[in-house]
């Protein structure tokens, strides 16, 4: 029998693991079209309108295989990750998914991108593995499309992508969420998004806010907006996923665990209170990170060594970075097989539920 790119093994070199890519993106055309309409408006959010009004309009090499990939959830995809050596991709609803429409068409929408990317999964079951997107502007729907897709679409992560509108989830009212998530034992990938209103200014004048540092400033302040807020107190089985090695959380952690208390001492916010833990526990009880468009051993052993062997994942970030000697670069790192395979494969088979 002849094999299609659903069913072929990656041609690439052997390894004695799969490699699971975690944190990997796809956009039906629907929502393209939803986003051009949002585009057409005034008053559009600028990080909105910097980053997908960007890559939906450039003739940019970059942004037209961007914008290819992300439509395809079958040749083209599975195509690059042969040639990558990737045994399967963990995909989500890229950024800013729903999160920058309206109330009613979010709910909407966020159904018709889970069954489409459900329907991915059942024609390349052995390849793709999906998330569940929710729109957090109605968290008690959010809750209801997380129990849909864990029961009715087999998905077992829910997607959001950082703040909604310039809201954060830190805030109480969003906390459904949270104990959907938590009841029905799925972890929350926090990705990023670009900046919002208030913020993006100073980062978008000298180009630094997007993936090369102000996605990473604004998800990392979001995760610990969460921890310091008490979330995981309150939700203590939640489990939380953050990508591009932690958005930098590890490599802090000593100062946040030292600076947290120095504040709560000093009385001097009223949103920093007691918690029950110090931040970097939560980071190794509660956390799960991946090293999306990071292939660099150093930080990957740093991580493993603050967080644990089993708190660490492979991540590509396709199709905004895809680079096959990237692949070459983790297969070569000088670890044991043992952790390799915990880091490319079964981490990734726990956390997602991946049979």
């Amino acid at each position: 029998m002849t094999q299609t790119a659903s069913t072929a093994s990656p041609q690439s070199w052997a390894a004695p693991y799969q490699r699971i890519a975690t944190e990997e993106a796809f956009a039906p055309p629907e929502m393209l079209d939803i986003y051009r309409k949002i585009l057409a408006k005034k008053d559009v959010d600028p990080g909105f309108k910097g980053l997908m009004g960007f890559y939906m309009s450039s003739p940019s090499e970059r942004a037209q295989h961007i914008m290819r990939c992300l439509t395809d959830l079958d040749q083209l995809r599975l195509q690059h990750m042969n040639e990558c050596g990737i045994d399967k991709q963990v995909i989500a609803l890229t950024a800013p998914g729903v999160q920058v429409m309206d109330k009613a068409t979010a709910v909407s929408f966020s159904q018709v991108a889970n069954d489409q990317l459900a329907e991915a999964v059942r024609r390349h079951p052995t390849r793709f593995v999906g998330m569940i997107a929710v729109a957090p502007q109605d968290p008690a729907a959010a809750a209801k499309e997380i129990e849909r897709g864990v029961s009715k679409l087999g998905m077992n992560a829910v997607i959001i992508n950082s703040h909604t509108q310039g809201e954060y989830l830190s805030d109480p009212k969003f906390w459904d969420i949270f104990a959907a998530a938590e009841a029905h034992d799925v972890p929350i990938y926090l990705h990023p998004n670009s900046m919002p209103a208030n913020m993006i200014q100073s980062f978008q004048e000298c180009g630094l806010d997007g993936a090369i540092y102000g996605f990473g400033v604004e998800t990392g302040m979001h995760a610990m907006r969460i921890i310091t807020a008490g979330v995981f107190d309150r939700f203590p089985r939640l489990q939380l996923i953050i990508g591009h090695m932690g958005e930098a959380l590890p490599f802090w952690a000593y100062r946040l665990d030292y600076m947290h208390q120095a504040t709560v001492r000093s009385q001097r916010y009223e949103s920093i209170k007691p918690i029950k833990k110090k931040p970097s526990d939560y980071l190794r009880e509660n956390f799960t990170i991946t090293n999306s468009g990071v292939a660099w051993e150093p930080a990957i052993k740093f991580s493993q060594a603050v967080l644990g062997m089993d708190r660490v994942m492979y991540a590509m970030d396709y199709p905004y970075q895809y680079q096959a000697d990237e692949v070459r670069a983790m297969d070569s790192m000088d670890m044991s097989v043992e952790d390799k395979t915990k880091f490319f494969q079964t981490n990734a088979e726990r956390v997602f539920k991946i049979r």
